[in-house]
Parts: structure tokens; sequence; C-alpha cells
């Protein structure tokens, strides 16, 4: 740790300051903040209730009223800071008309104030609302979409996988006629945006009977451009003497495939679950238009539920986007080593 800090620290004007030093740390600043800081509000405003996501100014922290009980009332009331000409005083509000409130001495409840709202400021503390992350699994089917989420990430993620490396091996490690050609089509495909093919692609899946399934959301985005190619690049550097050593081996071209070439290209392969992780996990038009049933929605289907046409519960909505924000964070955590490995031998030849 003290190694870690001596180098965030480490200075190029040594005990001094440099004009230098100076300009990196409020650019790195600068970028920390523009980085970071949506996450950190998006993660604290999830904490918040309706009421706090509507103040003006808008606060960090999620601050809550605090509240007392009054003798003689039947429901906790909002405490003030009520400063004027008789001092400073903490008063408990009963109800409020236009510009005027009327409030009580908690300690001496019987004689009723009018207080002008400027003079007050109310008591507040940091409180979380916990109930934004736990109503939408206890009183909504968010757990459901969250398994269909969990479910069409995993599945499509394989797939992607297998499929795909399965083309940039005979792409990469064939020769026959039409190989660049065919790797040119495919590269090209990637120009062609979803918004085109959604008509044609969504009568293919109601032909074979998968819409309202998940596999109709899954099958139709297994094969991506972007994969292929990824993996292809890898692949031409591995050796193909390595290859012609296991077939003198009498080795099959699967076990080739299998036990050779996918070992070897894992760095490429980690870099490709979790670009596909993050574009299952994330997608939202495809499910919109496939699935029609809730309970088949993902989860960012489900999410769209919170925001209606009248009303928008952010609450909600914010709470969740951090529940889904979650895998993928973890999935980049775990598998961040081999992003560097994965892209820097890419088109290595």
């Amino acid at each position: 740790m003290s190694r870690a800090a001596a180098f965030l620290t480490r200075r190029r004007g040594g005990a001094g300051w440099h004009w230098t030093d100076v300009v990196t740390f409020l650019w790195l600043g600068a970028g920390l903040v523009i980085i970071f800081g949506p996450a950190l509000w998006l993660v604290l405003s999830s904490f918040k209730s309706p009421a706090q996501l509507s103040e003006f100014p808008p606060t960090l922290l999620p601050y809550e009223a605090r509240t007392v009980e009054v003798p003689g009332y039947d429901r906790p009331l909002p405490l003030y800071i009520v400063t004027d000409e008789g001092g400073t005083r903490t008063l408990a509000e009963v109800r409020r008309v236009g510009t005027v409130a009327q409030m009580v001495d908690p300690e001496a409840p019987d004689e009723v104030q009018r207080i002008d709202i400027a003079n007050r400021t109310p008591v507040r503390a940091v409180g979380f609302s916990w109930s934004n992350y736990l109503d939408p699994f206890l009183r909504f089917d968010f757990l459901n979409y969250t398994r269909n989420s969990v479910f069409v990430t995993g599945m499509a993620t394989l797939i992607t996988l297998l499929t795909n490396s399965m083309a940039a091996f005979a792409l990469s490690k064939y020769e026959f006629r039409g190989r660049g050609a065919v790797l040119v089509l495919i590269v090209a495909t990637l120009m062609i945006p979803l918004s085109v093919i959604l008509v044609p692609l969504y009568s293919i899946i109601a032909g074979v009977g998968l819409v309202n399934t998940l596999w109709g959301v899954i099958l139709p985005t297994v094969a991506t451009p972007t994969g292929v190619f990824l993996l292809r690049q890898y692949m031409l550097t591995i050796p193909d003497e390595l290859l012609e050593a296991a077939r003198m081996d009498h080795a099959s071209e699967w076990q080739i495939y299998w036990r050779i070439v996918l070992p070897l290209t894992a760095p490429a392969l980690a870099v490709l679950a979790i670009f596909s992780v993050v574009w299952r996990w994330n997608d939202f038009l495809w499910p919109l238009i496939v699935l029609s049933r809730q309970e088949v929605y993902t989860l960012q289907v489900g999410l769209n539920a919170y925001a209606g046409e009248l009303n928008v519960q952010w609450h909600y909505l914010l709470a969740m986007t951090v529940i889904t924000m979650v895998p993928v964070v973890l999935v980049f955590v775990f598998l961040q080593r081999f992003i560097t490995a994965g892209i820097a031998g890419t088109g290595l030849k």
C-alpha cells in the first residue's frame, strides 16, 4: 500500500511542485470525476425516495427528514429548525397552508405556532431507502426477469464463443477458394444496422415459432462478425507447424480445434466473452420486439415497465439499473487481465 501511495503521489519536482505536476493531477482528477462521477451519482440516487429525487437543488447523498412522535397526533411529525425573532428552536410541523406552517414544540404540543416557511430548515440525516431494492423482487416479478437475463446472456455467450471460434478456425487454418471473399463478406455485415434487418429477422423467428421465447432472443444474435474477425486474427498467430504435428499424431480436426486451438486462443475468447456479456445483458431493442409476455421479459425490458406514459418510478428504475450493472462489472473484473493480451495479440502474424 505504501509503494502504491508513493507511486501515485510522486512528483516531477521532487519535494516541490513542478507545473507539469499540477497539470497532471488536475487532468487525472477531471478524468476520475468524469468517469466515475455518473456511476457514483447513480448508486447514491438509487437509495433515495421519490420525494428526495424530486428535490431541487439535488443532493449527492440520500437525506431523509427526521420525525418525532408528538402526543395528540396519530402520525410522526417532521422536525424543522426555526430561526426568527423568537430565536432558534426545533419545532414539528402539523400542517402547511400556503407559505405559513402550523408548528408545535414537541415538548409543549398544546400551543400551535404559525411560522413562515422561509424561516425554517428541515432536520435531515443520511438515510437509505432499502425498499427501492426489495420491492421490485417482493412486489414485482423482477427475480424472474433476472433469471431470464442470466439464461439469455449465458447461453448466448457460450454459443457465440463456439460458433465464432469454429468459423475463425476455418478461416485462419484452412486453405480454400473464396476464403478471403467470405471474410470480407462477414466483416461487411458490420455496416448493416440492426434496424435494417429487424423485419426479415422477426419474420424468420415467427416462422419457426420462436416468438415469445428466450431462444428467439438468443439464436439470431450468436453469430457476430466482430467475434469472427477477432478470433481469426488471433488464431493466425498460432503456428501451422503445431497443427501439422498433431495431424501426424493422428489427431482429428475436432481434437486439434478443441485441445490445441481453443486453449491457445483463451485470451481472445475472454475478450469476446466480455463483449458478448455486455451486448446480451444490455440488449433492449431485439428482446422488446420478440417478447410480449411478461413472464419471459429480460431485465432491460422489465426495467421499461417502470417508465409509464404518465409516471416514471425513478427510485425503482435507478435501483434496478444498479443491479443490472453488477454482473457486467464482475465479468470485467475477473477477465480484465485477458483484455490486453487478447487485443495485443490480435493481428500479429
